[in-house]
């Protein structure tokens, strides 16, 4: 449980910061592009867009792979599922629940 406690508190960390949620949201809306694609977006320099990138990636939120010369960055919501799934399945769980018994009472109504 501590590994994903770690892995969780590296997505919050990551994502605490309003400058890479936006660099999440560009390369999710832009798939495969690079850095300097990235750092079009931003008045830093690039290497301040890059050591942004490094803690999303740390963070798992994005993949970067080597294209030839090029960086490729593509996002990863794996992380941000696993926290989703962490909080929300029980309540999923009780709600199905009381829908299928819904279901069941309004079946047995109507027959």
């Amino acid at each position: 449980m501590k590994n994903m406690d770690q892995t969780m508190d590296g997505v919050f960390l990551a994502l605490s910061n309003p400058g890479r949620r936006k660099i999440v949201d560009i390369v999710k809306s832009l798939p495969g592009c690079s850095v300097n694609d990235v750092a079009k977006y931003f008045e830093m320099s690039r290497i301040g867009v890059m050591k942004h990138l490094k803690i999303l990636v740390d963070a798992g939120l994005l993949i970067s792979r080597k294209s030839g010369r090029v960086r490729e960055l593509y996002f990863n919501a794996a992380p941000i599922q696993m926290i989703h799934d962490r909080w929300t399945t029980e309540y999923a769980e009780f709600w199905a629940t009381k829908a299928m018994d819904f279901k069941y009472r309004m079946e047995g109504i109507s027959q």
